[in-house]
């Protein structure tokens, strides 16, 4: 059994370990590299010891022979040199060095004998040559073949072998002791090569663990450990590698970004864990959905996803892909608690009419998400020429924004809110306008959510304030003045001091200012609002709740808020008088002010039936272009003389 064993060892000395690929190609990389240089050696160390008995040995032996010996060499030397770079497989490696290992004996035995058929032609020094040209050209070659151990051991038992025989036989001292010397060389060569090529065997496998672990850390870094897709990291790799390609060739793609519609209602009402199960379902669903290897998909982050379509579609196509995406996340996910309903806004731009490179791409396929959930929910929105259009205008008065001078540009205008029953003028909103020197007039549509989006909303604000509450002075005392704060004002305590510091500091009482706040900005941060509103009312301002119906507040938010007054959104206005639905909302609105003990202004009246209608339904404050557009300041004294006397005059 031992005998079998050892000889089992001994014959995994022989052969080249094909079980182990990597290693296979590590040993040829390493071993091409110095094929060639072993080759030359041979070559030129043989030739040498032939010219040295060039003249003494027959022609035969001191010249053909080596002649062919070389010829041999130098057939593999180019073979060596040509596929020194070369990376193979693990098959074609394999091959190479198992007929490395079969040449070794016979190319070793070959330069052994001619050299030993030479010594007896030499005098004392041409056969010292024969003794030093086997010593040191065997140490050389073992030490360039040591990277294939079964060679390097061949290749020294055979040369080293019949250098210790032969010289040991000619009984002449100095020989004698080169033979012995070499013998204990020999042993040291085959232990440094051993010990090598263990350590090279161990390098290459710790190599290959390390890139095992790098392949699954990268693995980890590029997969989401939820639901198991890419992730946002190996969305933009991929999106930047497919829109260099895709410049290059001048092709056309496309980016999706998916959105779930009614995920956080599920997360809020079953848990984060219900949450993460859904989400795990719907990357299931998606994965599922976009099979073709032209469809990337990628898991952004929270509820959201996204999808590279490599391919030159027509919008027509990649509108039938989003809707497609859609219907699948329309369809009942079953929860352990529950079976829930979804729905999916998706936002679609396309490389490279409608972006010039991977960064825009996604911002305009995010914009075109941003504009469909505002707008129609549950569908596709493609990025059009008309988006990119608003894109530059939006930047354009960002830009203007930045260069113009607040204290001059900025205006107060003001619209009445007029008791329905008599018609009398009880406050003004306040709206802002804005005239630049560089764009003129400028919505306050458009620039007041782009100073919101650059943090210089609270720096508007307390301009327009100041002004307003200067303007208001001079009005009758009965008159209140309506100003709007931006979800900025409320959700920032330095710039809510500073808006108190300026209505104390004045002069106009703080009884006579509603300040109005929107249902959104009441939800980001409901107790840090909660807060801020309660320093108001202790201040003695009303506050008013803006747009009541088109935004997300509960009737516990609106308990929860010391409010005096609400306002009803124009939107449902303004088919009051044909539409049932509306009619019934407006209703529902009233009736629940009136229970909860809140003054409400219905805005949007702009016809005699709108005031007739609302008159009916109890309504008692109102607002539109029935009674005036927003007017200056200066028209505001002028209006309410010409008001007074109308109303005098019945």
């Amino acid at each position: 059994m031992r005998l079998s064993s050892w000889m089992s060892s001994l014959r995994n000395y022989w052969r080249v370990d094909h079980e182990r690929p990597q290693l296979v190609i590590a040993q040829y990389q390493a071993f091409s590299t110095k094929m060639p240089m072993m080759y030359l050696i041979l070559i030129i160390n043989s030739w040498a010891l032939a010219y040295t008995y060039l003249d003494l040995a027959p022609l035969w032996l001191g010249l053909y022979f080596p002649a062919v010996l070389s010829v041999l060499c130098s057939v593999r030397l180019l073979f060596w040199w040509r596929n020194r770079h070369l990376v193979p497989t693990p098959v074609a490696a394999a091959q190479a060095l198992r007929r490395t290992n079969l040449l070794v004996a016979p190319i070793a035995l070959s330069f052994s004998l001619w050299s030993i058929m030479l010594f007896p032609y030499g005098n004392a020094y041409a056969q010292a040559h024969v003794a030093f040209y086997m010593g040191i050209t065997v140490i050389c070659c073992i030490f360039c073949l040591m990277y294939l151990r079964s060679a390097a051991l061949t290749g020294a038992l055979i040369v080293n072998g019949i250098f210790t025989v032969f010289f040991l036989s000619t009984h002449i001292p100095v020989f004698v002791a080169a033979a012995l010397n070499v013998v204990l060389v020999t042993i040291g060569m085959l232990v440094i090569v051993n010990s090598h090529y263990e350590d090279f065997t161990r390098l290459v496998e710790a190599q290959l663990r390390t890139a095992v672990l790098s392949d699954e850390n990268l693995q980890l870094a590029n997969v989401d450990s939820l639901t198991q897709i890419p992730n946002r990291r190996k969305f933009f790799a991929q999106l930047n590698e497919i829109c260099a390609r895709a410049h290059g060739a001048q092709q056309r793609f496309a980016v999706a970004i998916l959105d779930l519609d009614g995920f956080k209602a599920v997360n809020d009402l079953y848990g984060h864990s219900h949450g993460d199960r859904l989400l795990e379902q719907v990357g299931q669903r998606l994965l599922t959905a976009c099979r073709d290897p032209a469809l990337h998909l990628a898991r952004l982050g929270g509820d959201e996803f996204a999808l590279i379509i490599d391919r030159d579609l027509s919008d027509a196509a990649l509108q039938e892909i989003g809707q497609q995406l859609c219907h699948t996340l329309r369809r009942a996910f079953v929860l352990d608690k529950a079976v829930v309903q979804i729905a999916a806004s998706v936002g679609v731009a396309t490389f490279p009419d409608m972006a010039a490179d991977a960064a825009t791409l996604y911002e305009h396929a995010d914009y075109a998400l941003y504009q469909g959930k505002r707008e129609r929910r549950g569908t596709v929105t493609l990025f059009s020429e008309h988006d990119k259009a608003q894109i530059r205008r939006k930047s354009n008065i960002e830009q203007a924004l930045r260069l113009a001078d607040f204290e001059r540009e900025l205006s107060v205008f003001f619209q009445p809110i007029v008791r329905l029953d008599d018609g009398q003028v009880i406050a003004f909103e306040a709206l802002a306008r804005w005239h630049s020197t560089v764009k003129g007039a400028v919505s306050p549509v458009e620039f007041i959510p782009a100073a919101e989006r650059m943090g210089i909303i609270n720096q508007l604000s307390v301009i327009l304030l100041r002004k307003a509450l200067a303007a208001a002075a001079s009005w009758p005392a009965q008159i209140r003045l309506s100003f709007n704060l931006s979800a900025n004002d409320i959700n920032s305590s330095e710039g809510m001091a500073e808006i108190i510091k300026l209505i104390r500091e004045s002069g106009f009482c703080p009884s006579r200012l509603d300040l109005e706040i929107t249902e959104t900005a009441l939800l980001q941060d409901l107790e840090k609002t909660r807060q801020l509103i309660h320093s108001l009312r202790q201040l003695g301002c009303g506050i008013t709740l803006d747009d009541f119906g088109t935004g997300y507040a509960s009737l516990s938010h609106l308990h929860a808020l010391p409010l005096t007054r609400i306002k009803i959104d124009k939107s449902f206005v303004a088919d009051i008088g044909q539409d049932a639905v509306s009619l019934k909302i407006v209703k529902s609105l009233l009736a629940l002010t009136l229970d909860m003990d809140l003054a409400c202004v219905v805005e949007g009246l702009e016809t005699p039936q709108h005031l007739a209608v609302l008159r009916e339904l109890g309504a008692m404050y109102g607002q539109g272009y029935l009674y005036a557009r927003p007017m200056a300041a200066d028209d505001v004294a002028p209006w309410l003389a010409q008001r007074a006397a109308r109303v005098q005059a019945g």
